[in-house]
């Protein structure tokens, strides 16, 4: 069985604050807690706090979870989020979705092309991209909502970003009625022949009856084909290949992992699908080392790694960075990756143990571990 250590540093986000500390311990004693009765009891006074920090409208949700001292603590706090997403935008007679559907673009340029080609942020018809989510019941029959047609990127929904997109929603359950969502388009520039793969969303508002969900199904149903279709053509550039993969729309505390974790899943495909091409058409079979390091640029500061090599092809190996939300457990991130290799026939996989360093001290460059008779580095940890 392949173990991993947690590379990750805890708390990652800056100084704790006294009333962020006390969030946290008091999270720490419900994840403890075995009495459903008092469990329910401390997760009622969390909802509390995340409600009155919603209501702020500053980063003060943010920082909670940014300062959270452990992916459990971070990981409790993200579901009791979520939970107080829906809750805090219904009342008696209605309620607003705010939902993101993934999207992510796997884009090369041309063999011809020159300077780096910018895919457009906005798309010409929204209103057809929401004909087939409404058509082919995307968000569950719903058929109240509208989507902006300006594609957002991952800044746009950073949880420091929720208090105001809840203050917007707000708008419709006090009888205004349904407004367009403030949208910043976020372009995409694809540079080099090998595909890469990229992450926007589409967002969106839904009106619903408080019990309803319209974003219960977390499946791509009938719709994703022909939406897949509309948004390659929305998005198609001369000198470049593009298809777009939408995934199913979430709520917007949700979606921007949803949509980190589908990137990262497509990327890692990308990666190991055309390294396991080049190795095999070269030198046969490679053996694939996982290992996990520390990295100042990585999410919590530490990431796992992913290196193919070969002792009959002496270059470096071919690494693939695999970054870990916080919310994430380390050995679901090791088994997913250990599936994708399984399924793409690798039989020599290895595990490293300990923490490593980011860079090898000799030549400062990214450190990616050979399986072949490659003395391991000293471990952090």
């Amino acid at each position: 069985m392949l173990e991993l250590s947690d590379p990750r540093q805890w708390p990652h986000g800056g100084v704790v604050s006294a009333a962020d500390a006390s969030v946290h311990t008091r999270v720490e004693t419900r994840l403890a807690q075995q009495a459903s009765a008092a469990a329910a009891a401390i997760d009622a006074a969390i909802d509390a706090d995340l409600d009155a920090r919603l209501a702020r409208g500053d980063d003060a949700v943010a920082r909670l979870l940014d300062t959270a001292p452990s992916a459990a603590v971070y990981r409790h706090l993200w579901r009791r989020l979520a939970l107080r997403e829906r809750a805090t935008l219904a009342n008696e007679s209605l309620a607003v979705t705010l939902f993101a559907l993934p999207v992510i673009v796997v884009a090369a340029q041309d063999a011809a092309a020159g300077a780096a080609v910018e895919l457009p942020a906005t798309l010409d018809d929204a209103d057809a991209i929401a004909s087939i989510l409404r058509e082919r019941g995307a968000l569950s029959g719903n058929r109240q909502f509208a989507v902006s047609p300006a594609l957002a990127g991952t800044d746009a929904l950073e949880l420091r970003r929720l208090p105001a997109w809840i203050a917007q929603a707000r708008a419709a359950l006090g009888g205004r009625g349904m407004t367009a969502l403030d949208v910043t388009p976020a372009a995409i520039q694809v540079s080099g022949t090998q595909e890469s793969a990229h992450l926007r969303f589409l967002v969106g508002s839904a009106l619903a009856a408080p019990a309803a969900d319209p974003v219960h199904d977390t499946s791509v149903g009938a719709w994703g084909a022909p939406l897949s279709r509309a948004l390659s053509q929305a998005l198609a550039t001369a000198g470049a290949t593009v298809l777009a993969l939408p995934r199913a729309p979430e709520r917007l505390v949700t979606a921007l992992p949803s949509g980190r974790a589908a990137q990262r899943e497509v990327a890692l495909q990308l990666f190991v699908g055309n390294a396991l091409r080049r190795f095999r058409a070269r030198v046969g079979e490679p053996a694939a080392v996982l290992s996990a390091h520390r990295a100042a640029d990585a999410p919590g500061g530490g990431e796992l790694r992913l290196s193919l090599s070969s002792p009959l092809d002496a270059r470096d190996a071919e690494g693939f960075r695999y970054a870990l939300q916080p919310h994430e457990r380390v050995p679901d991130a090791v088994a997913a990756i250990a599936a994708l290799l399984a399924d793409c026939r690798v039989a020599d996989v290895r595990a490293m143990p300990g923490v490593h360093a980011d860079r090898d001290a000799a030549t400062g460059v990214r450190r990616f571990f050979r399986a072949d008779g490659m003395e391991p580095a000293a471990p952090l940890h």
